[in-house]
């Protein structure tokens, strides 16, 4: 049982069965001023049977609606706090187990002007020395780590970011290595240094982390916390938002696209105000500061360094460049280790991983995501690959919503949902993590119930406590219609960016969107009008649609817990 800042309260409840599908969807709406902990064997708190929820609306104050300027790179948490040749910007991720894991880092300085010569990887090591007893107290830097791993010419890289069009800025990165770790011990904390031992200041201080639990035949094991996070940015409002992160101590970190802004910072005038090359106006292309994603990776490290963070990409790092934008994602293709080749994914933009016995499908909404493409080939053989005995839960993330009743994206991205969305419903996923919309939920705890028939009757609850961009929450849904056996889907893109947040409903009073508005950077346009229901022939509702359960315009993050018992 966990009761957060803020007074959010995850409590589980006694689960029951339901003929037609094995998840329930426990919900709990408490507001309290102090911190409580309520007995797992309290009773009283509605579930999925009991629904669906009527739809809810937690009105905004239109005067307190802004942006939040943006952190300048010269604040001490992005400033370079090291010298090369010392690796900064360190960051983990999860791996394709428990027993594997990847550490990422980045070496010497990166550049910007219009004469650039990048650096060579080849000049420097990828190390990482490791062990499960810490060696800060030993001389020799190594001495004490029973293991070392070492990348080999395929570890590390440098991307550019060019323009040709006078007066944008090009960009080189430092080195970014990227190490994997195999042969870990699930559920164990391990020390470590990364870096290049042959050089004098080559490795890091001492780190540590804790690795994820390993699924087992009981379906039992789980992180203890994990944070959900989406358009994050690097204004003040997303330090509050980390701040708050990192108090909540998750074991593990999602991220659902939109990270830096690095494409909206010299070009809004740090108030949040979008601009195609305001600074450059001939320029055909948006210009995206690269330096921001340096001082994000240094922002980010006191987390990062001890917490595996997994991302996807969202519009933000689409980031084109080369004539007419023909080279797109560099950033993020170059700069995250993600378990790609262990789920079988041949590409950064999709791939899936376990945390214990959770499933994570992470689906990238930038690329092909037709039945005939090969984006629905893996997602398909993935989800067939998954045993709910072990992993009992599946959790999908992507950035941009399906079902999103605010005016802003408002069925922006419907083609990818009438693509994909049968098949996770068909293998029932559980909870569905977006971002896009500038909003979240304050004094909301989810719980996801399931029981499955093996030797023992167990029962775990999935809960989701969003903290204080927009939130909305949906209730179980399938092709717009109320379903118990539909996923939960949520939107937290409230990260705190450099965009004001959004308070616009589709739904409210000459605030429904044409369709030809909210064109997707990606894929086609697929608006529908709605074929039943109070909005049967309309393309908007005239009140809060029957499937979105609470919406709320914040700004902040979510954290999801496990509670299994028996």
């Amino acid at each position: 049982m966990a009761s957060a800042a803020g007074g959010t309260i995850a409590a589980a409840a006694a689960a029951f069965r339901h003929r037609h599908c094995r998840r329930v969807l426990v919900l709990l709406l408490l507001l309290v001023v102090q911190m409580l902990a309520l007995p797992v064997e309290c009773g009283g708190i509605p579930t999925t049977l009991d629904g669906p929820f009527p739809p809810a609306t937690r009105a905004f104050d239109r005067s307190l609606r802004q942006g939040s300027d943006d952190v300048p790179l010269t604040d001490p948490r992005l400033a370079p706090r090291v010298r090369p040749p010392a690796p900064e910007q360190i960051a983990l991720a999860a791996s394709g187990d428990a027993a594997s894991l990847w550490v990422s880092w980045v070496t010497g300085a990166a550049q910007v002007g219009s004469d650039l010569t990048p650096l060579d990887p080849a000049a420097v090591r990828s190390e990482v020395w490791y062990g499960e007893r810490s060696a800060a107290a030993a001389g020799n830097l190594t001495s004490g780590y029973p293991h070392v791993a070492r990348g080999g010419a395929a570890a590390a890289e440098v991307y550019s970011q060019l323009y040709p069009y006078p007066g944008l800025l090009n960009y080189t990165s430092g080195v970014i290595h990227h190490v994997r770790l195999r042969g870990l011990r699930p559920a164990t904390r391990y020390y470590y240094r990364c870096g290049d031992s042959s050089l004098a200041g080559g490795l890091s201080e001492e780190h540590s982390f804790v690795t994820l639990p390993a699924p087992d035949a009981a379906g039992a094991a789980y992180p203890r916390r994990v944070a959900v996070v989406g358009d994050l940015g690097l204004t003040g409002n997303s330090t509050a938002t980390v701040d708050h992160l990192a108090r909540n101590d998750p074991s593990l970190v999602l991220v659902v696209g939109d990270m830096t802004y690095a494409n909206q910072y010299r070009t809004t005038g740090g108030k949040g105000a979008s601009c195609f090359s305001c600074a450059f106006p001939d320029a055909p292309i948006r210009e995206s500061y690269q330096p921001r994603w340096d001082g994000w990776g240094r922002f980010m490290e006191p987390i990062t360094s001890k917490i595996p963070m997994m991302v996807i990409e969202g519009n933000h790092e689409i980031e084109p460049q080369g004539h007419g934008g023909a080279v797109t994602f560099a950033s993020y293709l170059a700069r995250f280790a993600v378990p790609s080749e262990e789920s079988g994914s041949n590409t950064k933009f999709y791939y899936s991983f376990n945390a214990g016995g959770i499933h994570f499908i992470m689906l990238g909404a930038y690329v092909d995501y037709n039945r005939t493409g090969a984006q629905y080939s893996w997602l398909e053989r993935d989800l067939k690959r998954v045993d709910r005995r072990v992993t009992p839960w599946v959790v999908a993330a992507w950035h941009a919503p399906w079902y999103n009743s605010y005016s802003s994206h408002y069925q922006e991205f419907e083609c990818m949902r009438q693509e994909m969305e049968e098949l996770l419903y068909q293998h029932r996923v559980d909870i569905v993590f977006s971002g896009h919309i500038v909003s979240l939920e304050v004094d909301v705890a989810i719980s996801l119930n399931v029981i499955y028939h093996s030797p023992m009757a167990l029962d775990t609850i999935f809960s989701f406590q969003s903290k204080v961009h927009a939130y909305e929450r949906m209730n179980r849904v399938f092709n717009y219609t109320l379903d118990p056996c539909g996923p939960v889907y949520i939107t937290v893109g409230d990260g705190g960016n450099i965009e004001k947040i959004d308070i616009d409903h589709a739904d409210d009073p000459g605030k429904c969107p044409s369709p030809g508005d909210n064109h997707p950077e990606f894929g086609g346009i697929c608006h529908l009008n709605f074929t039943s229901g109070p909005a049967k022939g309309k393309f908007c509702w005239d009140r809060q649609p029957e499937w979105s359960a609470f919406r709320e315009s914040s700004f902040g993050h979510g954290i999801l817990e496990v509670i299994y018992f028996t």
